[in-house]
């Protein structure tokens, strides 16, 4: 099962292997061992999923410590940009984005450790996403980062006037204003 680190420490993308016939195809979205032989042990609690269309943009949301959340992100049908932002004080990659091309297609995965914000916006007609948390939704330590931030400088992929954003993402803070309580362990 291939993983491909990042400049951002603990940021991987996820490629499994995808084995075709002329029956189809399977594949293995996630492989507890596969992971820890990566250094990475994790227990997932919670699965979500969403169903979006064209122009959607959800986020940028984490949750503070004690109730953070690693996330394993996926597409099921579709295509989105997904967006992984460093929050950790002290990390290299502080206050810097990654964003990456998820699709149906190529089937790649996103996985976003604690202390970073996470969003997605929908670039195709409609998408299917779907993602491991190892910690459970905790309404009072929700965060969050406007999409727009102009310090981040995100491309989405969708123009300005095709942009759909819920009232309260419209609301969030920019980085320099957030509620942040994460610190880079190294």
């Amino acid at each position: 099962m291939p993983f491909t680190t990042t400049e951002f420490p603990g940021l991987l993308v996820f490629d499994p292997v995808v084995y075709k016939d002329e029956r189809g195809y399977f594949l293995e979205t996630y492989n507890e061992q596969a992971w820890e032989k990566q250094g990475i042990s994790i227990r997932f609690v919670q699965d979500n999923q969403s169903f979006s269309r064209h122009g959607v943009i959800r986020g940028l949301h984490y949750q503070l410590e004690p109730y953070q959340q690693a996330k394993l992100i996926r597409v099921l049908s579709g295509r989105i940009i997904d967006v992984a932002v460093d929050l950790r004080r002290g990390s290299p990659t502080y206050g810097r984005h990654m964003a990456i091309e998820l699709s149906a297609e190529n089937r790649k995965q996103f996985f976003i450790p604690a202390g970073f914000a996470h969003g997605f916006s929908v670039i195709s007609e409609t998408a299917e996403v779907s993602y491991k948390c190892d910690g459970f939704y905790h309404k009072d330590s929700e965060g969050g980062i406007r999409y727009d931030d102009p310090v981040l400088n995100i491309d989405w992929k969708v123009s300005a006037d095709e942009a759909i954003v819920s009232e309260k993402d419209r609301e969030l803070p920019v980085l320099a204003n957030c509620r942040n309580n994460f610190e880079f362990k190294g």
